[in-house]
């Protein structure tokens, strides 16, 4: 089971703070610890100040060779899918291939509230728009009969992972037509885990992602009401890390996202070592 990192930053508290160099440095730490990967979330409309995705990830290609980036995940409903895929396509470009395109319905519709799209179509919106975007990805004729070139090297886009939680068509749908399933340790439940993963592998999948692994060895403020809500989250003692990390594994999960929320990436890298 492979150690992977997501990033979530928040306003510092110093007026001067260099967000893009405290961004670059997190990131290239991430890289010379030696983890596969890092991702990012998306979200807009929550009460907090958040980064566009793949602005960020642009960013991160900037700073980094040689990590895979990803999204887990990208809410689809929300943007134009022409649009989009070509800011995909732009990060493909630029990262060299690095790219991992988690997509999802959405799960918050405060995010939708502040946009005025409908949230009870997301799912719907959500299939339309992926077919949209991989027929852009491949060249073929959009809905106005246009075309978008491809960038050389990234016809057909970047590999696509379905971000769901409970619902089993959509787990099947990551396994029979797409890359990957990656559901969210922060929204799922044990219970839901494993019911997904029995979905998933009968279904034939291959590559299971969970995304959004809070970790926490050190009692900081907020990790014991994340732990309340979030029951994969690996915020305790290293032996209760430990036996959590086990579990997932034994689960059956190809990759695991772990988020330090305070940034203390020596978290990240204990909870490698337990395993």
């Amino acid at each position: 089971m492979r150690v992977s990192t997501m990033i979530r930053f928040t306003p510092g508290t110093d007026p001067h703070d260099r967000l893009l160099d405290r961004v670059a440095d997190y990131a290239r730490r991430i890289e010379t610890s030696g983890f596969p990967g890092i991702w990012v979330g998306d979200s807009l409309g929550r009460g907090r100040p958040t980064l566009d995705p793949l602005v960020e990830l642009a960013t991160l290609a900037a700073v980094t060779r040689k990590v895979e980036l990803g999204i887990g995940v990208l809410q689809l409903p929300l943007r134009h899918p022409i649009e989009l895929a070509h800011r995909v396509q732009s990060v493909q470009a630029l990262s060299g291939n690095r790219l991992v395109l988690g997509v999802g319905s959405g799960s918050t519709k405060a995010d939708f509230d502040l946009l005025g799209y409908d949230y009870d179509q997301r799912f719907r919106t959500l299939r339309s728009s992926l077919d949209i975007m991989r027929r852009t990805w491949r060249g073929e004729p959009t809905n106005s009969g246009g075309t978008l070139s491809a960038w050389p090297g990234c016809e057909g886009g970047p590999p696509i992972l379905i971000g769901a939680w409970r619902s089993h068509r959509w787990i099947t749908l990551a396994a029979k037509e797409y890359q990957g399933w990656t559901p969210s340790g922060r929204y799922s439940s044990w219970d839901d885990l494993e019911a997904g993963m029995r979905v998933y592998r009968e279904a034939g999948g291959t590559n299971a992602v969970l995304a959004n692994i809070a970790i926490d060895f050190g009692n900081r403020p907020g990790s014991a009401e994340l732990a309340q809500v979030a029951e994969p989250s690996l915020i305790g003692t290293p032996d209760e890390v430990r036996q959590k990390l086990n579990r997932m594994k034994q689960m059956g999960f190809d990759e695991i996202l772990l988020v330090s929320h305070h940034a203390v990436l020596e978290d990240i890298e204990r909870a490698r070592d337990l395993l």
